[in-house]
């Protein structure tokens, strides 16, 4: 259902791209330095989700605008706490008097803790704050048609936040082959759903409780990948991964450090290459791919690093 593209390259910031099977519109996670982000990508873009805003995250952001600026679309911008003020000062440092009110709105959503975040509207040419909303109790933080995006809070001195995109669990029915399609298989599919096994279903004139019929019923998990940036290696932080990832069928993890920089990693707040890979690993996740590597490193210094990780990832 999903697909993913590390548009960053190595020697560049990250930046990932996730486009959705069936839908028109793709969404960004992370603006860091990126040119293969294409034009086009930018301009279909419907939500942007940001772990943090260090500038190797967040220095590509005005180019994204750039290019939506005249889209006359609405684009979500997920992000954590302080994040409104940090894209609404980004904005009005340029001069916008030719803009005409309409051509983009950008809604904030600002992670203040677990399950809460703000909405806020920006919209130009004075890009004031507005309509902001409070939202609490909430396990999504974005909900699209056959999909959600949950999220987690981790420490990387700041609060960087990593997602979980989750596709629908989709129920299918497999017909008999004495039964012929009809309106019942609709609400046999119902009944199931919303676990009432005593509904009747009447199927060629003859009239069953649902419960007999549900060994037609198959339920397709849906499609899980995680997007986990920057994260000090830290039980804290170990114990929400594990809560919010572990299997899922793919995950894109920061693998900043070597491991003989095992030191920096911990001073900087960042993981290492068999931290990273070992969690992967206790999280039973399918297909990890590990992301965002230090720019003090030669090509040959980041091959070494991922053979770290797959080692501790697939021992």
């Amino acid at each position: 259902m999903f697909t993913v593209t590390v548009k960053s390259e190595i020697d560049e910031d990250i930046c990932l791209l996730i486009k959705v099977a069936n839908h028109s519109y793709n969404y960004i996670c992370d603006c860091g330095e990126a040119k293969n982000l294409t034009v086009k990508e930018c301009q279909q873009t419907k939500a942007i989700f940001i772990s943090h805003t260090h500038i190797d995250h967040f220095v590509n952001f005005d180019t994204i605008l750039r290019h939506q600026i005249g889209t006359e679309q609405k684009v979500i911008i997920c992000g954590p706490a302080g994040i409104t003020n940090q894209i609404q000062n980004r904005i009005k440092s340029y001069c916008w008097n030719l803009i005409e009110p309409g051509a983009i709105t950008y809604e904030i959503r600002e992670i203040t803790s677990n399950n809460t975040y703000t909405t806020t509207v920006l919209r130009p040419p004075l890009w004031q704050q507005e309509q902001t909303e409070h939202h609490e109790n909430s396990t999504a933080i974005f909900i699209e048609k056959e999909f959600s995006v949950a999220f987690e809070i981790l420490d990387h001195k700041t609060p960087c936040i990593a997602y979980l995109f989750k596709g629908e669990d989709k129920t299918k029915i497999n017909i008999r082959k004495e039964f012929k399609g009809g309106k019942w298989a609709a609400e046999l599919k119902q009944a199931f759903e919303y676990n009432k096994p005593e509904t009747l279903i009447t199927i060629d004139n003859t009239t069953y409780k649902a419960e007999q019929l549900f060994d037609m019923i198959t339920v397709e998990t849906g499609k899980k990948v995680g997007i986990i940036i920057d994260h000090a290696a830290i039980e804290a932080n170990h114990d929400k991964i594990k809560n919010t990832f572990t299997n899922c069928d793919e995950v894109y993890i920061e693998c900043f450090y070597k491991d003989e920089d095992k030191e920096a990693a911990i001073k900087n707040y960042h993981s290492y290459a068999s931290m990273s890979g070992n969690l992967m690993k206790v999280c039973n996740v399918k297909e990890a791919t590990p992301i965002h590597f230090s720019r003090k490193y030669a090509p040959e210094d980041i091959k070494e690093l991922i053979a770290q990780f797959m080692l501790a990832y697939k021992e």
